[in-house]
């Protein structure tokens, strides 16, 4: 994590100028104004994610204004997936204007002149990736902006960035950060893409992203005895029968894929010398499995010994 500001450690006098100058880094833009005459109260900060970013302000009133020089300078290069947390706030770009609520999404390319901002108290979270790693051209990502609410991934991305930010500080210093990075900047493409209802291959870009998605969540939460294609499904807000026909289409035999990552952490924790004092039913409990006559035979079925002659064998 970059904190690239906190006005509580700064003098009164020199909060103002703070603020603007880490929002006009921050966001490439080359104006910023303060519209509330209250003492500046602000926090801005900054996650990694390999490729992508995350980018979070809280503050009281400002606006971000990207200026035709600006918008020039930035070459299409650096684009904005916002999703609004606090307040509300205004959005406009050429003839489009419109009031963001609180998990409202909005795509800023800075290479269009562009004012955004709020009254009171507000805050925000943007990834903040490139037109090349989002591989789609800058005229679909343009022509899909007013149309997001359209796309059925609206709602996952909204959630996806906020349940991010909520835990950035561990994710963002974990090996997995690039491939989170990755995954969002996926989820971001299908959200773009399946707002313009005639993109080729809008489907196949839905699936890929969804089976990203699926595979994440049954890696966070494997040790979960409740884990199934109805909770996997209720997560993503899809249907069952939705969930299975993606996972058939790439060739993923979810439940057995499930098994299969249960029984190589079981395996893994049996032979680690810190684990010599749990019993192999707690392990089995730990990694997700009910019963433990039902652990054995799989893992007997899985590696060919039972589960006590492998530990054996591994001390």
């Amino acid at each position: 994590m970059a904190l690239l500001l906190d006005t509580t450690t700064l003098p009164l006098r020199d909060r103002r100028d703070a603020l603007i100058t880490t929002m006009r880094e921050a966001s490439g833009t080359s104006r910023v104004e303060l519209v509330d005459d209250e003492p500046v109260r602000a926090r801005v900060d900054l996650w990694s994610l390999g490729t992508a970013s995350i980018l979070r302000a809280d503050s009281n009133g400002f606006a971000n204004i990207g200026t035709t020089k600006s918008a020039r300078a930035a070459s299409g290069e650096h684009i904005a997936i916002g999703v609004h947390e606090l307040g509300v706030a205004h959005y406009q770009v050429g003839a489009l204007s419109q009031t963001v609520q609180p998990g409202e999404v909005l795509v800023v390319d800075v290479s269009r002149p562009f004012g955004f901002g709020w009254r009171g108290h507000g805050a925000a979270l943007s990834l903040n990736t490139t037109a090349d790693d989002l591989a789609l051209p800058g005229d679909l990502i343009r022509k899909a902006g007013p149309l997001l609410r359209s796309s059925p991934l609206y709602g996952l991305f909204s959630r996806h960035i906020v349940d991010i930010t909520r835990n950035a500080d561990l994710l963002s210093g974990s090996p997995a950060a690039g491939m989170l990075g990755a995954a969002s900047i996926e989820l971001a493409r299908a959200l773009i893409a399946t707002a313009v209802d005639d993109v080729a291959g809008t489907r196949d870009i839905v699936e890929q992203t969804l089976i990203v998605q699926i595979r994440a969540y049954v890696r966070q939460h494997l040790r979960d005895p409740d884990l199934s294609p109805g909770t996997i499904a209720a997560a993503l807000a899809i249907s069952p029968r939705h969930l299975h026909r993606v996972c058939a289409n790439a060739g993923l035999r979810l439940e057995q894929w499930i098994i299969a990552r249960r029984l190589d952490h079981a395996k893994a924790e049996l032979a680690h010398p810190s684990s010599q004092h749990l019993s192999i039913n707690r392990v089995a409990r730990r990694w997700g499995f009910k019963d433990p006559t039902h652990f054995t035979r799989r893992f007997r079925a899985a590696f060919g010994v039972l589960p006590r002659e492998w530990r054996r064998s591994a001390g």
